[in-house]
């Protein structure tokens, strides 16, 4: 039995987009993160990777109608902290004097035009010892606050510049920014390069330039939102890299490689699963893959557990065996008896959220799908495990949502069950604020590198997606040297990642295109294990 056309050709969009749904929001269980006493109090969440020492305080907007959008914001740059050690994300109209005072480092998220900023908290950030990165609004508030702002740090912003605006350079390599995003980029009344540097620079269309993000002393400056209109190798990685200076400039530059092969059910093709291990075998190449142990297809009756396919779990085995690392990939890769959102197949369907395609041949995500809670989820990663136990096969310590999406009581039902998750991540207002989680505002994000995310799970990266011969869902297609297109952006992130995904039933051929071009650039690939 092969997969059906979608799932030949299937992108993990939803880590690109800010994204809409139509549910009412659940409250977000405790445990999905510690959090003190005090921070709990203030409005604030603590998560991160504990351990290394280094801190992070997250400052967030959270008035006007785009607060869900600028706690979306906050998740995702406490995600990218993660990476370094712990964080704490709490509403900037809450800070107070010396707060700072006990983290590394600060990232002030301004989503809101002119949020009102505690005078606290300018005069603090004026005072700075510490790094401190601000993104976006208000920073005019900041050189308001201060008289001899411009002579001191060399700079002074005007307005934002709405022109087109599609590139960023940044430490020499052009990275891409979506013209479809108007907000604009903050344009400066004075520059001195003699006290300030500029760390990148935004570039029009007509190939005129202004800066993007500039540094003076401990404050560095990125004139717009890197999270919003984020592409696989677009001006998001520029900020993902800034936090090193910030939070490890000691860290040295390396660039690994991952691959994951990807949608193995019990109905896969066992001779075409061994030809694609037998090929990185070959190779040397170390790989994951995703695998879910019950195959179903409702509207043919068809029902096919992984134990009942001798032929494919042998092949399972050899890939241990020659370097792969199991996954699990979900239960049964599809939800019910109904299309979710194609055709209620294995392999095609999402199984732990709600979808349909609309009029205009999109993907909508809807929310939690109907039972959807925490011992629901827990009751399918367990039913998972116990196929993989019936079939022989050890029982994988890390998990893949099945096209990267699940309610937050998914999330951290997975938690509890896993050591770490490895795919992109799906982000939902409140969870932050620990108000009831808004599934009609929620974000999906990328990582370049192994985070700690505001689920207090450890995340492996997928950043580059996966081979799409043909478009489809208002998805281009995606070909071998786009993915290699998008690793070399991927090299402006100093111990960043290239990780991508392949469907083994589109052979060997392309696969080792893939490979050769990543390994060209200098990456060396490494087992997930590795992360």
């Amino acid at each position: 039995m092969t997969a059906s056309p979608r799932s030949r050709s299937r992108l993990r969009a939803l880590a690109l987009t800010v994204l809409t749904a139509l549910t009412a929001g659940l409250l977000l269980a405790a445990g999905s993160a510690p959090q003190s006493a005090a921070t709990a109090r203030a409005g604030g969440f603590t998560g991160g990777l504990a351990g290394t020492g280094r801190s992070t305080l997250v400052l967030y907007d959270t008035t006007g109608r785009w607060a869900p959008t600028g706690e979306l914001y906050a998740a995702q740059a406490a995600n990218l902290t993660g990476h370094f050690g712990t964080f704490t994300a709490l509403p900037v109209t809450s800070y107070t004097a010396g707060t700072m005072d006990s983290y590394t480092a600060v990232v002030y998220v301004g989503s809101t035009y002119d949020e009102p900023l505690p005078e606290a908290f300018l005069a603090d950030v004026r005072a700075a010892v510490r790094p401190v990165i601000w993104l976006n609004n208000n920073i005019w508030q900041l050189a308001a606050s201060s008289p001899t702002f411009a002579a001191d740090h060399g700079w002074a912003p005007s307005s934002f510049d709405q022109g087109a605006i599609d590139k960023v350079v940044y430490k020499g390599r052009t990275l891409a920014r979506d013209t479809a995003d108007t907000a604009g980029v903050m344009a400066y009344a004075t520059l001195d390069e003699t006290k300030a540097k500029v760390l990148a620079t935004a570039v029009r269309t007509d190939g005129t330039r202004l800066p993007w993000a500039v540094r003076s002393g401990n404050l560095t400056y990125v004139g717009e939102m890197p999270f919003a209109y984020t592409v696989t190798a677009g001006r998001y990685l520029a900020f993902a890299d800034l936090l090193f200076d910030a939070l490890a400039p000691e860290t040295a530059e390396r660039h690994r490689a991952l691959l994951r092969l990807e949608d193995i059910g019990p109905a896969a093709d066992p001779a075409g699963l061994m030809a694609v291990a037998a090929e990185l075998k070959k190779r040397r190449v170390p790989y994951s893959f995703g695998v879910y142990t019950l195959h179903r297809e409702p509207e043919k009756d068809v029902e096919i557990r992984l134990r009942d396919r001798p032929e494919v779990v042998a092949a399972i085995k050899y890939m241990l065996a020659n370097g792969g690392t199991m996954i699990m990939h979900g239960y049964t890769h599809q939800y019910g008896t109904k299309a979710n959102p194609y055709n209620g197949a294995s392999g095609d369907d999402f199984e732990f959220y709600a979808t349909h395609v609309d009029e205009k041949d999109y993907v909508v995500y809807d929310g939690p799908v109907a039972g959807d809670s925490f011992e629901w989820a827990q009751g399918r990663l367990d039913a998972a495990a116990a196929e993989f136990r019936a079939s022989g096969l050890p029982v994988p310590t890390i998990f893949e949502f099945p096209h990267y999406a699940g309610s937050a009581e998914d999330y951290r039902a997975v938690r509890s069950r896993f050591a770490a998750r490895y795919e992109r991540g799906m982000y939902f207002a409140g969870t932050l604020s620990g108000t009831a989680v808004r599934y009609d505002h929620s974000a999906g994000q990328f990582f370049p590198y192994t985070v700690t995310d505001v689920y207090g799970s450890k995340v492996i990266p997928e950043n580059l997606g996966n081979l799409i011969p043909t478009g489809y869902n208002n998805h281009p297609s995606v070909l071998p040297a786009d993915l290699v297109e998008a690793a070399e952006a991927n090299l402006v992130v100093r111990d960043g990642v290239a990780s991508f995904f392949y469907h083994p039933y589109l052979g060997t051929g392309r696969l080792g295109e893939i490979i050769d071009g990543i390994k060209s650039l200098g990456y060396t690939f490494v087992p997930a294990s590795a992360m």
